[in-house]
């Protein structure tokens, strides 16, 4: 744990936080800010055709950036950065959300660019291909598909394994073991259908679940709504904490709160590390341009809308009744929230947090079998899908603790070689 610490605080220091926050910022201003089209591609994101196409519809593909971007961290990645980062990582995290929607337009745009079909006629793409057929560099292929099988075993697996069995412990007094289990047969249950089954589940389930989650928070800052401007003003001023303290001190608290929000956007929308682009790569589309505006609309339902709304309620119940948060661990900070929704809170809570997580479990699974595929073809997908189902039960019974300092690392090394190739390729990518 000690080494994962330190080579997490090093990896996450600011050279790769200001390279997260110069790529959102210089693609947001050489796209023209794309963000300012983001109602018409909410609109193009719901446009159907119909199609029986082995490939997906750019809802579909949307659907399945959700499905795996939605889950813990929107829920217990938001707590975790408030209590280690304070109230102002909140405001770090809604920026590289709001900046991030530039980088994920040209994550997808030149993922679908670089695809490649496949002899059944699917398409394949995302940052392994644009490495390899964009960059021509295979070694870098390689390594961003091995990062994003860690990944879907690390990101996908164990985080939300292990946060759907702390909450069912707690809340119900289930034992993990079992709960692992019933986790394990749902997902495997559904990816063995293949990517058509994995698009047409997440296009049911993701819209109903996030639409309930965002009821709950709503109650919430109704019954917060005297806290609500104290706990903004709160935000603000924490995420730039320089402003009233000197020295060290200062630095201290601006790198804790820039750390942590920006490590948790990243790991909630992931614009930067690359991985919606392999969705967005499977859709069938045609215009690069038509998918990409489709596939950011995914960080601004993440990250703008969904992380902004846990952190309002977190750090509004943090004024609204503190004797709650004192003493609470990292992870519950949501939970002792959501404890004040009338009647149901620990259990609405519990459940939406378990919904969420076995739509990532699912959508993190074809990113994961995307990258096996690169790396041995169609004979590893089997294999792969086997290793997955497994690492669920796995995920449920390991420390909180050593996963998320697992999926830190994975982000950040994810991040780096789908940054160059974006940096590399800049030119390539229209507006």
């Amino acid at each position: 744990m000690t080494l994962l610490e330190r080579i997490n605080d090093y990896l996450w220091g600011f050279p790769l936080l200001i390279l997260l926050l110069g790529t959102h910022i210089y693609f947001t201003l050489r796209l023209h800010f794309p963000q300012r089209n983001l109602f018409q591609a909410i609109r193009l994101s719901l446009i159907g055709d119909g199609s029986k196409e082995r490939n997906l519809s750019p809802f579909a593909a949307l659907s399945t950036t959700l499905a795996a971007t939605l889950g813990t961290g929107n829920i217990i990645g938001v707590s975790t950065a408030v209590a280690l980062g304070g109230p102002g990582a909140i405001f770090w995290c809604w920026l590289t959300g709001i900046l991030g929607m530039a980088t994920a337009y040209s994550e997808c745009y030149l993922s679908v660019l670089h695809r490649q079909k496949t002899k059944d006629g699917a398409y394949v793409g995302g940052p392994m291909y644009v490495l390899k057929n964009g960059l021509h560099n295979n070694f870098l292929g390689g390594l961003y598909a091995i990062c994003a099988l860690a990944a879907a075993f690390g990101v996908g697996c164990t985080t939300q394994a292990n946060s759907v069995t702390r909450a069912t412990s707690l809340s119900f007094g289930l034992s993990p073991h079992p709960v692992g289990i019933v986790l394990a047969v749902v997902t495997a249950a559904v990816i063995l259908g293949g990517v058509k089954s994995i698009g047409a589940l997440c296009e049911r389930t993701v819209p109903a679940i996030s639409f309930l989650y965002l009821v709950g928070c709503l109650l919430l800052l109704i019954l917060y709504r005297h806290q609500l401007i104290t706990a903004v003003v709160w935000i603000l001023s924490d995420a730039f904490s320089f402003v009233s303290f000197g020295g060290g001190v200062a630095g201290a608290c601006l790198t804790q709160a820039l750390r942590y929000g920006i490590a948790r956007g990243l790991f909630t929308n992931e614009a930067g590390i690359g991985t919606s682009a392999i969705a967005a790569a499977a859709s069938r589309t045609e215009d690069p341009r038509v998918q990409a505006y489709v596939s950011m609309t995914a960080v601004f339902w993440d990250t703008v809308v969904m992380c902004l709304m846990t952190g309002l309620v977190v750090v509004c119940n943090m004024l609204y009744d503190p004797a709650s948060t004192v003493g609470a661990a990292e992870t519950d900070l949501t939970a002792a929230a959501f404890s004040h929704l009338p009647y149901v809170g620990d259990a609405f809570l519990t459940i939406s947090l378990c919904a969420f997580a076995v739509t990532t479990l699912i959508g993190w699974s074809y990113f994961g079998e995307k990258a096996a595929e690169y790396l041995a073809g169609s004979k590893g997908i089997p294999v792969y899908k086997l290793c997955y189902v497994l690492m669920i039960y796995l995920g449920a019974i390991i420390p909180m603790h050593l996963v998320w300092e697992c999926t830190d690392l994975i982000n950040a090394l994810m991040a780096l070689p789908n940054l160059l190739a974006l940096w590399m390729l800049r030119k390539q990518i229209k507006s």
